[in-house]
């Protein structure tokens, strides 16, 4: 199984997306923002987090434009499987492959901790490897995490099943608590909390380790 995570000016989660992926089994290579196309026979896509083009305009509103995300646009459409994790999570969603929309917390400051997760469905790729309603603690850093949405998109979130996770002390003002969402398909996740920064217990804690052993698992039974 094969992983690319992408770069852009701005990245600075891209080596821990990688370690995340490398330690799940999947051999991962980087892809840097000009470029046109991915690499062949990969099957999933990282999108890091960290500051995008200096999170200039909108966060990942730039990134969004970049000639690689076109690729990435493609890929996913045509069924691949793509996570996107903080920064990553506003650049799907500026791409339009997720819903909503990321905004300045309600806080007005940056927060960095670990944070209470709850895990609302567990039928996808990405989340198949926890129990539905399970707490992870996951670190949170993010200036722009509040996630919106209009009502009749979170209708649709909620009537399709399509919340991965949710906070249980809301620490920006998201709509419904919302951490993480799904695409249409289910191949398609984003969230602002980062599971690669919880992968092994010298981090603190190995609570987002399951998302990729899970993940790496329904790509092998594919």
């Amino acid at each position: 199984m094969k992983a690319a995570v992408l770069q852009f000016p701005g990245s600075n989660c891209d080596r821990d997306m990688v370690a995340g992926f490398q330690l799940a089994g999947l051999e991962t290579s980087k892809v840097w923002h000009k470029e046109t196309a991915l690499p062949a026979g990969i099957d999933v896509v990282g999108v890091p987090g960290g500051f995008s083009y200096g999170d200039y305009l909108r966060c990942g509103a730039i990134a969004a434009q970049s000639p690689i995300m076109r690729a990435v646009a493609e890929y996913a459409e045509g069924g691949g499987h793509v996570l996107g994790v903080c920064n990553g999570f506003q650049v799907l969603c500026e791409t339009r492959l997720l819903p909503g929309v990321l905004m300045r917390n309600a806080g007005l400051k940056f927060v960095c901790r670990a944070e209470p997760l709850t895990v609302v469905t567990t039928n996808s790729p990405f989340t198949q490897a926890y129990s539905a309603g399970q707490e992870i603690a996951i670190p949170i850093a993010h200036h722009d995490g509040n996630y919106q949405i209009d009502d009749a998109g979170l209708a649709a979130l909620r009537a399709e099943d399509r919340i991965a996770f949710t906070y249980r002390d809301n620490p920006n003002g998201a709509r419904a608590d919302i951490a993480g969402v799904l695409s249409a398909n289910r191949r398609v996740l984003g969230m602002m909390p980062h599971p690669e920064r919880a992968v092994e217990e010298t981090q603190g804690g190995a609570e987002g380790a399951p998302l990729f052993a899970g993940l790496a698992g329904a790509l092998v039974a594919a």
